[in-house]
């Protein structure tokens, strides 16, 4: 178990994390392994969890202390108001309205705490015809014109893990939307609230896009442009032992030595954009490729700027020369596992693991509580570390 010492960019802040599921609990882990002290507040008797991932594996609590609190009881209620007060930052991932239906809404915790950042992340955002709605990433993802174009050109469209609305659309832009409020605190001693919305950030991820539809250079079909495998240099082939390739050499130049190296015909070899010669061009490609193993092509081109690349899966990626000589994934305990992004110079990130249970005086003196007010709390069933 981990011994709580934080070093990192965001060490000295302290952040109160109401538990849940998704880009809460993953921004909750960047921020503890950039140096926060992360309290994950969970409902007392709160039921059976979503998923459950043994202690060891389960990141949505690493790094962070615990508590579990009867959310009920006025006296719950109280506690969490005065670990807020001592807090820099609260995030919580709740349909709109609960919080306020709790007694811990942003016009109680900011009037407690003038500088608090108080993070909202959300589906649908804390207003609109959609905001009480329930939804996931694919929901978000759909109603944002995003998911309409992934998926190849007979399909339907793909659902690209949930990484695009509830990771980059909510985690990023939650941990983006609440460190700017800090900065902006820092200038005016005023805290505020971050509506993070996974529907606006995945809408705001795909910003270029709109911009090439008003351009005229952007289809609203799938599989027919430039980027979504509509074109034969930027797209995914199979190989002889049933595994794929990413192709990527959209610029001239890397595409010249993409020919050179598969070797392509020379009149293809020199049609890179005529796009009526695609067709052929992809058929010539996937026929080449298709003859050697994938890991035949990742040699063949692996000292080159052709921009071809194994496609690896999960199991293998930390595996991969490049990957470890950067030690991309770390292994703690017995979990491989990402390693802290991105990198700082001068105050490193460090990987958070599971946190040694600590009693609940000692939690609630890091926020400024004495510690003479847990006993009380936990004799009456409403703490429990």
């Amino acid at each position: 178990m981990e011994v709580t010492q934080r070093t990192g960019p965001l060490a000295g802040l302290k952040v109160v994390e109401m538990a849940g599921i998704g880009p809460v609990p993953l921004a909750g882990l960047l921020l503890a392994e950039m140096g926060a002290q992360v309290l994950r507040v969970e409902r007392l008797r709160a039921g059976r969890p979503f998923l459950s991932i043994p202690e060891a594996f389960d990141l949505d609590r690493h790094g962070r202390d615990t508590l579990k609190i009867d959310l009920k009881h006025a006296e719950g209620v109280a506690l969490v108001r005065r670990l807020a007060a001592g807090a820099d930052i609260v995030i919580e991932g709740y349909r709109p309205g609960v919080m306020e239906r709790l007694g811990l809404g942003p016009d109680v915790l900011c009037a407690d705490n003038a500088g608090l950042v108080y993070g909202r992340m959300t589906g649908f955002g804390q207003d609109g015809p959609l905001a009480g709605r329930a939804g996931h990433d694919l929901t978000y993802l759909a109603l944002s014109g995003v998911l309409h174009a992934i998926g190849p050109r007979n399909g339907k469209p793909l659902p690209p893990l949930n990484l695009v609305a509830d990771y980059g659309g909510g985690t990023m832009f939650l941990i983006a939307g609440v460190l700017a409020a800090l900065v902006a605190r820092g200038r005016t001693g005023k805290g505020q609230v971050v509506d993070a919305a996974m529907i606006d950030g995945a809408s705001m991820l795909a910003a270029p896009f709109f911009a090439f539809m008003a351009a005229g250079i952007w289809q609203a079909r799938r599989g027919a442009n430039l980027l979504d495998s509509g074109c034969p240099f930027y797209d995914t082939y199979e190989t002889a032992d049933d595994k794929h390739v990413a192709v990527a050499c959209l610029e001239p130049q890397f595409f010249a030595e993409f020919a050179r190296l598969l070797p392509l015909a020379e009149g293809l070899a020199k049609a890179q954009y005529d796009t009526a010669r695609w067709d052929e061009m992809r058929a010539a490609i996937a026929a080449r490729l298709k003859s050697k193993s994938r890991d035949h092509w990742a040699a063949l081109f692996e000292d080159s700027d052709a921009c071809v690349a194994p496609v690896l899966s999960l199991a293998e990626a930390p595996t991969h020369p490049h990957n470890r000589a950067r030690a991309t994934h770390i292994k703690t305990g017995g979990l491989t596992r990402p390693g802290p992004a991105p990198r700082f110079s001068e105050t490193p990130s460090a990987p958070r693991g599971p946190v040694a249970k600590r009693p609940a005086a000692a939690i609630l003196g890091d926020f400024g509580i004495e510690a003479a007010r847990a006993a009380p709390l936990v004799d009456a069933g409403i703490l429990d570390a």
